[in-house]
């Protein structure tokens, strides 16, 4: 199985984010070809080691690696990037693409 986990910091209007995260960026992820699952960190983060400008942590899983690439190529995956621009900028949010496995 592969994750990608996505790292938003504190937005500067907070309102703005939180509508349209929730109402256009959530329900276009859930159209990305093979995703198997979306979750959203509950408020409030808080981090172990210090960081106190995370606002919201989203994980979203697909079968491998691959079907996650191919995904985000396509028409939708497109969308979903650019929309997420609209959000955060590259230097408001941190994303991190990895295979994940039971032990």
């Amino acid at each position: 199985m592969a994750k990608m986990t996505v790292i938003y910091k504190t937005p500067k209007d907070i309102s703005f984010f939180e509508k349209h995260y929730y109402e256009v960026h959530i329900p276009l992820a859930k159209k990305l070809p093979g995703i198997i699952k979306y979750e959203v960190s509950k408020e409030p983060v808080i981090s172990l080691t210090g960081h106190s400008d995370v606002f919201l942590v989203a994980n979203l899983y697909f079968e491998s690696l691959d079907a996650m690439m191919e995904s985000f190529k396509t028409d939708i995956g497109q969308q979903c990037a650019t929309d997420r621009r609209i959000l955060a900028s590259d230097d408001e949010v941190q994303i991190y693409v990895y295979d994940v496995k039971n032990t």
